[in-house]
């Protein structure tokens, strides 16, 4: 009776270990799909080409730059998913998703890591201070950056902060997705100071 028992034991841990070894793993993108209208998210202010820009290597606070989705749990709790995952490093994702609504916003390219020729540039730099993930409910970013313009007749920067929150209906698609619309929301505030910044005129930080 006692071998059978450890025998039964046994093979119940090796079925909770086979469950939780075989648990899919699902892969998230912040890069919003490059038709906008199938994620919501808003047209472009404005179609007007800009000069290119450089953006840098965005910074992450270190609570969220996981592989893992890290979401929160009550007022003080959070949780790492462990079967939901960025299909790239956070601060990479996040980069990649800005880069690609700045160039949509801006009618411009992205010129990083290509040779400069000392035509004016629009240098864009971001760190993030918040990426709160409540599935259900937000996602909200607030975020640290700036915008200088580079070898133009008035070299000039403008530096602000930017706090950004979508409603997300239940499920991670739904985070993820409220993710996307926010840094859509981001870029085109960006964008807005990129662009006064090009034209000669004085820009503004965001209000709100």
């Amino acid at each position: 009776m006692i071998r059978s028992g450890r025998h039964l034991v046994g093979v119940a841990a090796g079925l909770l270990l086979a469950a939780c070894a075989s648990a899919p793993l699902h892969y998230y993108t912040l890069v919003a799909p490059a038709d906008s209208s199938a994620s919501g998210l808003v047209a472009p202010a404005s179609t007007a080409p800009s000069l290119p820009f450089e953006l840098l290597p965005v910074g992450v606070p270190a609570q969220v730059d996981q592989p893992q989705l890290v979401v929160r749990e009550g007022g003080q709790g959070v949780a790492l998913l462990g079967s939901e995952r960025w299909i790239a490093p956070l601060g990479d994702e996040l980069r990649s998703a800005l880069s690609a609504d700045l160039a949509r916003e801006l009618g411009s390219q992205d010129v990083s890591g290509l040779p400069g020729n000392g035509k004016p540039l629009l240098r864009i730099k971001l760190d993030l201070r918040r990426f709160d993930s409540a599935p259900g409910s937000y996602a909200l970013i607030e975020a640290a950056w700036s915008v200088r313009l580079l070898h133009g007749a008035q070299p000039a920067t403008l530096a602000c902060t930017s706090r950004v929150s979508e409603t997300v209906g239940p499920g991670y698609p739904a985070l993820v997705q409220g993710h996307q619309r926010a840094i859509a929301r981001l870029a085109a505030q960006i964008a807005t100071a990129a662009r006064a910044l090009g034209a000669g005129q004085a820009p503004a930080c965001p209000s709100g």
